[in-house]
């Protein structure tokens, strides 16, 4: 249990994943979470890796979390004839929403998206390929969306457009999401990630989904609209999680700004109780080179420093020639980072809040006690994860250690920066019993000494959700 890394590492499993021996290796580099990604593979594919990931956490005697990624309603061209064009600047070129998909050439290319037309204007820009590629948009007749060429290079199939500021009205969650979250259902994903969320309706038709097929995992909004931003207090008020997905919402809102926005979203969603993951291009020159640059590093670093709960890899591990050495590498760039943490771990932040409930409020209590006493550890008794999940909130350089009989709140908590799960079920009424096993189970996996304080955390009824409402703190002694 690496508890001197407290930010969680998020990995995409792909082609690169597929050999178990590959996997196993990312479990001990530091994987925390793995996530599939709907956007690529079959059912079968994505149904493999699961077990994948599951034999190799077993085998390490690990909880790994799982993050289903909805592919959601991508904008894309249709092909060219060729594979690819080269657009020059100044050049005219037409997207035609009624074109054959395979018949894209220098002057024109076929649209996935029918609707695009409604949501363009003369004086629009256009940026196609991640804003590689970027049209002014001139005419918009019938099928045909006519522009001249602002900034040129090669455009290949399938690449994705992007109106920028925002705007294209496509429904968040998709026909085949539908399915997809039907099958993340069906095969116990701990996470849902909604592509291209706009508000927090969009979020509540993927939980409603969810519900329908019993499934029970923890909706992640991922941020990377205009609309969303512009909505971002609605999201953080029904979704679980949010992922900065920094590609997107990059090339809507423009790179100069991306820093600025990562910051404000992940600071409004601790602030606002919600995990957040940091994603996109982390370490995207791992894809061909066994190390990071410089300013990969500094990125991954600044994300840290930020306060994000977890950092994801996306190609470096999916497709990249080393996905075992990038997420070590991200290990090692995390606990070099979480060392200079700015500011005062003693801050307690929110001090002037009201606490929505019991739970809320001795999780708060708790970490202020801890960063103001010499405490090795915090202990929460938990059956959902909650009281974690709210310490985990406030910085602090103590661990949170969740004891819990359920495995997916030991799967779930994989996610929360500075929480590690420990199985542990309440057997004994007993007090002192109870504290015994808590002293025996903490100092059998090496998380303490003898005459260490911790702080435990509990409520009076065993077994009942949402039930936390006292704290003690204890000095570890031997049998």
């Amino acid at each position: 249990m690496d508890t001197m890394r407290r930010t969680k590492i998020v990995a995409t499993l792909g082609p690169a994943t597929d050999d178990p021996q590959v996997v196993a290796g990312m479990v001990r580099a530091g994987l925390d979470v793995a996530r599939i990604n709907f956007s690529h593979g079959t059912r079968e594919s994505q149904i493999r890796r699961v077990e994948l990931v599951r034999q190799a956490a077993r085998e390490a005697g690990r909880y790994i979390g799982l993050l289903a990624d909805l592919a959601g309603p991508k904008i894309r061209i249709e092909s060219f004839r060729e594979g690819k064009v080269q657009l020059l600047e100044g050049a005219p070129f037409t997207l035609d929403t009624a074109l054959d998909p395979e018949a894209g050439n220098l002057t024109e290319v076929g649209v996935a998206y029918k609707n695009l037309t409604a949501d363009v204007r003369p004086g629009d820009t256009l940026l196609l390929a991640d804003g590689q590629i970027v049209i002014e948009v001139e005419k918009v007749l019938g099928t045909r969306i006519s522009g001249v060429v602002r900034s040129g290079g090669e455009l290949s199939n399938r690449k994705g457009v992007n109106r920028q500021g925002g705007g294209i009205s496509a429904p968040a969650v998709t026909e085949k999401d539908l399915d997809d979250v039907r099958l993340a259902a069906e095969i116990g994903i701990d996470y849902l990630a909604v592509s291209f969320a706009r508000d927090a309706d969009d979020i509540r038709r993927a939980q409603s989904e969810l519900r329908k097929w019993r499934g029970d995992a923890r909706v992640v909004a991922k941020i990377e609209r205009h609309e969303a931003l512009d909505n971002l207090a609605g999201i953080l008020a029904v979704t679980d999680a949010v992922m900065v997905a920094r590609g997107d919402l990059g090339v809507e809102m423009g790179y100069a700004e991306l820093t600025g926005l990562q910051k404000t979203i992940i600071r409004q969603s601790l602030a606002s109780n919600r995990v957040v993951i940091t994603a996109t291009q982390m370490m995207e020159s791992m894809i061909q080179n066994p190390i990071p640059t410089r300013a990969e590093v500094s990125d991954v670093a600044n994300a840290v420093l930020d306060g994000t709960d977890a950092v994801m890899l996306s190609a470096e591990s999916a497709a990249g020639k080393f996905p075992v050495k990038a997420v070590q590498a991200m290990a090692d760039v995390i606990r070099g980072a979480e060392k200079y943490q700015l500011g005062s771990p003693r801050a307690l932040g929110r001090a002037d809040e009201e606490f929505g409930n019991t739970e809320e409020a001795i999780a708060m209590a708790v970490i202020y006690t801890a960063n103001h006493m010499r405490v090795r550890a915090i202990v929460a008794l938990t059956e959902s994860g909650m009281t974690p999940l709210w310490m985990s909130r406030i910085r602090s350089d103590i661990p949170v250690y969740a004891f819990t009989r359920h495995e997916a709140t030991r799967r779930r908590v994989t996610l929360y920066r500075g929480v590690y799960a420990v199985p542990f079920d309440i057997v004994t009424t007993d007090t002192e019993t109870l504290y015994r096993s808590i002293f025996d189970r903490l100092l059998e996996l090496g998380l303490v000494d003898v005459n260490d304080l911790v702080i435990l955390t509990k409520g009076e009824l065993s077994g009942v959700s949402g039930g936390t409402n006292s704290m003690q703190i204890l000095r570890v002694t031997n049998r």
